[in-house]
């Protein structure tokens, strides 16, 4: 079946009930009434989301969706758009199951986070996995066909990270093969075009480089694939983790939320194979950061105490102290207010233990300066007094905390996201404190940055922020001017990737 406005042949038919007649897909339309969409902007929202991936071959309709909602089944890459649109609908990952849909059969490299712990498997998924991205995602059947993993299914494969593994061979395909020598200034290239790109994604968003940091990654593995001295063999390790935490890192700041965590999961198992316990646990973080965002603090809390757990004896004072503010977050998310308060008081002692001008430390902690501590623990009270039921308490602890980061980060040109996000977050903060006219007002300034970083997660923040703004004091001429100004010049468009 083919026409206008439908997918063509796309779809499988709806499942049959005993006497024959066709079987409603009861799972798909309770999240469907609950979000409040109608069929129509359903319909519109998948089409985007398609053209944002790159499948320009969809194209639906309310008739479309009512046959969803009929139990008709759609083929890749609708089921995972859907389940994508509706996890940032409700803040928490709903899997496609949980939409009464068929998950299409994938290979390891592309579906699931239980992979092997070991060298020449974590070279053959992570030159697969950036390959198909680099190959697909313009068609958009790359970030179209994965799954996020939450829970258990996330929690207990990562747990297997602290299990130490026999030691590597010279290379994963050592087999008789000559030995390649690089030489040190060949090395000291490759780390430092990864410290460069991450220098380009503060500046300026996930958006811009990150196909640039997927290629490096790509030439990376191909040198993995080689025999090197053992030496050798864990530095390009290093560098394959941290450019895949840093492709992680950039789909995650663009919205592509598996993509995002398939390459964190590989930057672990990368970490692991160069013995660095600290980079580890840095990605851990970000593991957890996006946990958090996806509404499961749960999770974010035992991937944070991983972290620890595994780097409690090599990681510095900066990263521990990182570590105590993301264990911050994520008890203020679960509602915990006396279990945040002590995780941001070791944060910030533990910051203070730094000994500036002491033993150089890695480049990829080098961000998390003062700004970064203050913004993380205003934060941390900021989501208590959400979780609280706007809690005025918590709201003022926010507030000198948070003006602090704004201030800091006004002086830092390098960490331009990080601006716009506390400028969101400090509008929120007046919002919870019922000063809509500061809080348009704060707003208002985060709207020129924002417009510099290609960075969705900033984009959709200050979006979600001025809807709920407008929402409540829709009739205050501050905000008025705050919303006519948003839809002119930061309007809902597809981002590159």
């Amino acid at each position: 079946m083919s026409g206008s406005g439908s997918i063509g042949t796309n779809e499988e038919p709806a499942p049959r009930g005993g006497g024959g007649e066709p079987r409603r897909n009861e799972q798909l339309t309770s999240w469907f009434v609950r979000s409040g969409w109608s069929k129509g902007e359903l319909a519109r929202q998948v089409n985007r989301r398609a053209r944002q991936l790159g499948a320009h071959h969809i194209s639906t309709d309310t008739s479309r969706v009512r046959r969803w909602l009929d139990g008709e089944q759609p083929r890749e890459p609708i089921p995972r758009i859907l389940s994508e649109l509706f996890s940032e609908r409700f803040g928490s990952v709903v899997a496609v199951e949980d939409l009464g849909l068929r998950v299409a059969h994938q290979s390891p490299s592309v579906s699931g986070v239980d992979l092997p712990w070991a060298a020449p498997q974590t070279v053959e998924l992570l030159s697969e996995f950036s390959r198909s991205d680099l190959m697909l995602a313009r068609r958009g059947f790359l970030g179209a066909s994965l799954a996020l993993s939450a829970g258990p299914a996330l929690i207990e494969p990562m747990q297997r990270w602290l299990v130490p593994v026999p030691a590597a061979d010279p290379g994963p395909a050592a087999g008789g093969r000559r030995l390649v020598q690089l030489s040190e200034p060949e090395l000291d290239l490759l780390e430092s075009t990864t410290v460069m790109f991450r220098q380009w994604d503060a500046q300026c968003g996930g958006g811009l480089r990150r196909k640039a940091v997927v290629g490096q990654l790509h030439e990376v593995t191909d040198l993995l694939q080689e025999s090197h001295p053992a030496p050798t063999m864990k530095r390009l390790f290093k560098v394959a983790a941290e450019l895949a935490e840093l492709a992680g890192w950039m789909s995650y700041d663009i919205g592509l939320q598996p993509t995002a965590q398939k390459y964190f999961v590989l930057a672990l198992h990368a970490s692991k194979e160069a013995g660095d316990k600290p980079l580890g646990s840095y990605i851990l973080s970000n593991m957890s950061r996006q946990m958090i965002h996806l509404g499961r603090p749960e999770d974010a809390l035992e991937l944070i105490h991983l972290a620890q757990y595994g780097s409690r004896d090599c990681a510095g004072p900066r990263t521990q102290a990182m570590l105590y503010a993301m264990e911050a977050r994520a008890y203020a998310n679960m509602g915990q207010p006396s279990r945040c308060k002590r995780a941001v008081r070791m944060a910030e002692d533990t910051f203070a233990d730094i000994a500036f001008g002491a033993e150089p430390e890695p480049d990829w902690i080098r961000f998390f300066s003062e700004a970064e501590l203050n913004g993380e623990n205003s934060h941390s009270f900021r989501d208590l007094a959400y979780v609280a039921g706007r809690s005025p308490t918590y709201a003022s602890l926010a507030e000198p905390v948070m003006q602090r980061a704004v201030d800091l980060f006004r002086k830092d040109d390098e960490h331009q996201r990080s601006l716009a996000l506390n400028l969101i977050g400090m509008a929120t903060v007046h919002l919870l404190r019922r000063e809509p006219e500061q809080a348009a007002l704060l707003a208002e300034q985060a709207m020129p940055v924002a417009k510099k970083v290609r960075s969705e997660r900033v984009n959709t923040r200050l979006r979600k922020t001025v809807d709920t703004v407008a929402r409540e004091y829709g009739d205050v001429a501050e905000v008025i001017r705050l919303t006519d100004r948003i839809a002119a010049q930061l309007p809902e468009s597809a981002e590159a990737v």
